[in-house]
């Protein structure tokens, strides 16, 4: 699984899927409605969802979802029920989101090491490597990835747009004209 905002899907998203399908029968995008540490100024939830459906269109290993919540645990739960206790769950994300939810206060000291129970982690680096706690070692596995995509990110997307600079090379090209008409590029 690859939860994300995709505000707006970008080369790096597609790349960390391309990369996991490695160690993944498939890839699913999913676009949470709501975020615990994030909001959605420039779009909606139906036009992220758009671009994300246009990104990854034609490609058969990869399906898109919504989940109600943002949290991995929450994604997790869904996924659970959506799929049933049988099916493997990894989540793929940066080096950078790794740290975040690793040191998200859940509310008890040990919730992150309980939750490894339930799903594994696939981290790509970026903009340096995750350095692996020894305890969750086995639950968390580094993922290579084919190039540096440490500079492009959604965030820098929109800053281009902003400041007018060339963003193009930064996201999938099936999306350019969405997002010209979305960001007001």
């Amino acid at each position: 699984m690859l939860p994300a905002a995709f505000n707006p899907p970008t080369r790096a998203h597609l790349a960390l899927a391309q990369a996991a399908l490695g160690l993944v029968d498939e890839v699913l995008f999913v676009l949470p409605r709501e975020f615990p540490h994030k909001s959605y100024i420039e779009t909606n939830f139906d036009q992220r969802r758009d671009m994300l459906l246009a990104a990854t269109e034609g490609q058969p290993q990869y399906s898109v979802a919504a989940s109600d919540r943002g949290l991995f645990v929450e994604i997790a739960e869904e996924c659970r029920d959506a799929y049933g206790d049988d099916v493997r769950l990894m989540f793929i994300c940066g080096r950078d989101a790794a740290e975040r939810i690793m040191g998200w206060d859940y509310g008890a000291p040990d919730a992150f090491l309980r939750m490894l129970e339930r799903f594994e982690l696939l981290v790509a680096p970026r903009c340096g490597d995750l350095r692996l706690p020894e305890e969750m070692e086995g639950r968390i596995q580094l993922l290579a990835v084919s190039e540096d995509l440490s500079t492009v990110s959604a965030t820098a997307v929109r800053e281009r747009i902003r400041r007018g600079e060339p963003w193009e090379d930064l996201v999938p090209a099936a999306i350019v004209s969405m997002i010209r008409r979305i960001y007001e590029a």
